[in-house]
């Protein structure tokens, strides 16, 4: 069902409003007293919106309200960020260079012109009064205020299981057995927790153990307790005690009673399963956990666990968790072949199996979704019926206990900020690789983030969220690059995003007849399109289109599209048209005031950007890699907002970067520059740079000095830079005290390189945590002074066949975890743990990867 994601929009827009400066609210001074209106309205809204959110499954009339009062927000929002930008009009007014100090003093005192405030009046009045015309029907349905937005359940398994209904675990039983045999650590807590996705089996897998004669016998006493969400120590105590001993009464017993009555129960070796564990509050295990530690029982005794969520693992066992894969296709074949056709009834309708080979491949290993979609096969003998009716699981009538209402309860438990998030993944295709930058730009432009903490920026802020949802087994990890990682999405998770984002997310292609005119993502995803969608043409409300597949569509298409989008979508934040065969953007795009990314990514018949590129004044992010641009213009630098930037020029030079410029810039990436020569000395001006990555600059010859003023960096990527030394060594007494902050430097077929850049790499010896040097034939020693890296954690050296040795005292990396040598003759003859004659030298590290060429 369709979610409102109501609660998260007005915490957004709140706090939008919260962090309007003085001067942004100076501006528009006559409308003070109504933005003052709708602060205080939406606040005593939002006060009972999680009650509302828990009551409009039952109440119809309740949710079409919620509808209502999602758009009034939205319109809401859209008015703030007004201000924000006609502040940022008036900023660049200020700083551009030429206007006249009289003109910067005129400006720097005036309010907003008329015109604006009284727009902005009539807007603000305009959305005051909508909700006031909703306020009787809001208060009718008597809604309160709650402290938790997320949907109470309580599921109940079992501990039974016919093992004959259960196909593929028999390796992963085995498993978990030899791990309850193993002997436990003095006073520890012998916890084994089973992670994986919601309908991957996990609890079919504990049961498949608890109920085999091996484990009976090695323990005793065995409990089963569904956990659920509720996590409560008295509530738990309470069901284990009355799992030992079914007539004990302990209903009304306090905590201290029922902590004595547990030890005189577990007093000897036991086995507990917590089934279905979602708690991720350490103090509340802490509790369950010191009370079962004072029982005599057990040293002895074993604790499984089952959970979709990494951090509850973590929180509740020290050892590794066991990751429950998906089946293999041939275990899912014969598990759906159980559920969709009584005995031997397959062999009459091979039609029907050949499409349940289909349907199981679209299963991608879930047991529970094999069972559900064979199920619903059960007994239908049309063979006419054909894949399309299973396409997507979440348009399909289920039970409780089948696979989306399962899988719909991880999306549940997900925080409202988490909920809004994760619903903007449905905008990719199934199977398609994400990027972790790219998401979280999206979000950025999508005023999604919650406002970072002291010390943090955006960016990290959205690298917490990914990891939520790593942590909660709603996104796989793929690669990890360092600086940004890959991930993916079951299929099954991706139906889920689809199913939650229906109203505001939505993917057309030419065949879409119609689309609710209040979604506010769009996806255009038809590589054979031939002229723009009329459902588009009524549209007004969308934040993002993301145009794909536009290198195969005529350029005639694609100018209607990008003259659509700026006539029709004033309040657009993101916009991607990558490998489009325009040859330019219509000068009006500079009307897209709101715009806060922008993706030319592959457009390499643009060579120059429009005059009023400069008037896109939230701009955070602009990519530009793959294009034919001569040069990046001075309108660029212009863009104070800007924090990513991803550029390729034909230019020898890059303009020189004035002070004042570029101030948030946290991302900068070089790629295919093939003809430039140098970095200019101005990049010491970009005080908030984090990352930097020069990708196939095959002239650029080194860099900048002016480099060790960007004492926020942290990631340094340089691959392709067939000329590239970094020869850096200190010059100046100050050199010697440099205080930089790189993590990551990461150096790869540099065939020119012979010297590591000491200046940098020295500045940041408590900083630095991984180097990894690929491919650079001329390197032929590491310096001594690399022993300084005291942070150092991991050193990768791959095909420098004229490295020799590494540094002399090595060992005094003590904080070294990770060596890797690749195809280096010499070092892994050096190194090798049997025979290598410095193998001495670094068996201190924990982890040495050494292998010989293939």
């Amino acid at each position: 069902m369709a979610e409102t994601f109501l609660f998260n929009i007005a915490e957004r827009v709140l706090a939008k409003i919260g962090h309007l400066s003085v001067d942004e609210v100076r501006l528009a001074f006559n409308v003070k007293t109504d933005l003052k209106k709708l602060e205080d309205t939406m606040i005593s809204i939002k006060a009972v919106l999680l009650d509302a959110e828990r009551q409009q499954h039952q109440n119809e009339k309740l949710r079409l309200c919620m509808w209502k009062l999602r758009d009034i927000f939205y319109n809401a929002e859209d008015v703030i960020d007004d201000f924000k930008c006609e502040a940022l009009r008036k900023q660049d007014a200020i700083n551009h260079p030429n206007i006249n100090n009289l003109k910067v003093r005129v400006l720097g005192s005036c309010c907003l012109p008329l015109s604006f405030s009284l727009k902005i009046a009539h807007k603000i009045k305009a959305i005051n009064r909508r909700l006031g015309e909703l306020a009787t029907e809001w208060n009718s349905f008597d809604l309160r205020q709650r402290n938790d937005n997320r949907h109470v359940f309580r599921r109940e398994t079992i501990s039974f299981v016919d093992s004959s209904d259960v196909i593929g675990r028999d390796e992963d039983k085995e498993n978990i057995i030899s791990m309850l045999m193993e002997p436990s650590e003095e006073r520890s807590v012998p916890v084994i927790p089973i992670v994986g996705l919601g309908g991957l089996g996990k609890t079919t897998l504990a049961q498949l153990v608890y109920n085999d004669d091996r484990v009976t016998s090695l323990f005793p006493l065995k409990i089963w307790i569904c956990v659920s969400e509720e996590f409560d120590l008295s509530r738990l105590l309470k069901l284990i005690i009355q799992s030992v001993n079914k007539e004990e009464r302990c209903d009304d017993l306090t905590l201290e009673a029922l902590q004595a009555c547990l030890r005189s129960f577990l007093n000897h070796k036991f086995l507990l399963v917590l089934d279905d564990v979602w708690n991720e509050n350490q103090a509340k295990w802490v509790e369950l956990r010191n009370l079962l530690r004072s029982t005599n029982g057990l040293s002895q005794s074993k604790i499984i666990v089952t959970t979709r969520s990494w951090k509850a693992a973590s929180i509740m066992s020290s050892i590794p968790s066991y990751e429950l894969k998906g089946l293999l296709l041939e275990d899912c074949l014969a598990l759906f072949t159980k559920w969709a056709f009584n005995d031997g009834d397959e062999r009459k309708y091979p039609n029907l199996v050949r499409i349940g080979e289909e349907i199981v491949k679209k299963c991608k290993g879930v047991p529970l979704a094999v069972r559900t979609l064979g199920s619903l096969l059960f007994q239908k003998t049309d063979e006419s019926i054909g894949t399309h009716h299973y396409n997507e699981i979440w348009t399909l009538e289920q039970k409780d206990n089948d696979i989306f209402p399962v899988l719909k309860l991880s999306y549940n438990y997900l925080p409202s900020h988490l909920q809004r998030c994760f619903a903007l993944l449905s905008l990719h295709k199934k199977d398609e690789i994400y990027y972790s930058v790219k998401i979280i730009h999206l979000w950025m432009a999508n005023g999604l983030l919650e406002h970072p903490k002291q010390n943090q920026e955006w960016e990290d802020v959205g690298k917490r969220y990914l990891n939520e949802l790593l942590l909660r087994c709603l996104i796989q990890e793929e690669r990890d690059f360092g600086f940004y990682f890959t991930f993916k999405m079951h299929d099954l998770v991706h139906d889920l995003a689809l199913d939650v984002s229906q109203k505001e997310c939505k993917t057309v292609n030419s065949e879409t007849e119609t689309v609710d005119e209040n979604v506010r993502h769009l996806l255009l995803c038809d590589e054979k399109l031939v002229e723009v969608p009329r459902v588009l043409e009524e549209m007004k409300n969308a934040r993002t289109v993301i145009i794909q597949y536009a290198s195969k569509r005529s350029k005639i298409v694609d100018k209607s599209l990008i003259n659509l989008c700026v006539s029709n979508f004033k309040y657009l934040r993101s916009l991607e048209l990558r490998n489009s065969p325009l040859t330019a953007l219509p000068n009006s795009i500079g009307t897209l005031k709101h715009l806060r990314e922008l993706d030319l990514g592959g457009c390499r018949r643009i060579r120059e950007l429009p005059r009023s590129f400069d008037k896109l004044r939230s701009l955070q992010s602009l990519f530009l890699e793959y294009t034919g641009l001569k040069q990046l213009p001075d309108s660029v630098q212009r863009l104070i907002e800007l924090r990513h930037l991803v550029i390729t020029i034909k230019a020898t030079h890059l303009k020189e970067i004035r002070a004042g410029c570029w101030t948030s810039l946290q991302y900068l990436v070089l790629y295919e520059c093939s003809k430039l020569q140098c970095l200019p000395e101005g990049m010491q001006y970009l005080k908030s740079l984090r990352t930097l990555v020069l990708n196939y600059c095959d002239c650029l010859v080194s860099l900048p000095r002016s480099m060790k003023f960007l004492t926020k960096l942290e990631h340094v990527r340089i691959k392709f830079c067939m000329s590239m030394n970094l020869k850096m060594e200190a010059e100046e007494e100050e050199d010697k005290h440099l205080q930089l902050s790189l993590k990551t430097l990461s150096l790869d077929y540099l065939y020119a390189l012979t010297d590591l850049p000491r200046l940098l790499l020295q500045g940041s010896s408590s900083t630095l945590q991984q180097l990894q040097i690929s491919r650079c034939p001329n390197l032929s020693v590491l310096p001594a002074w690399l022993l300084n890296l005291t942070s150092l954690h991991e050193l990768e050296i791959v095909k420098c066949e004229n490295l020799l040795a590494l540094p002399e005292g090595i060992d005094r990396l003590t904080n070294l975890k990770e060596l890797t040598i690749d195809e280096c003759l010499e070092l892994s003859k050096r190194y090798r743990e049997n025979g290598g004659e410095d193998w001495h030298k670094i068996a201190y590290i924990q982890k040495v990867v050494i292998k010989d060429e293939d």
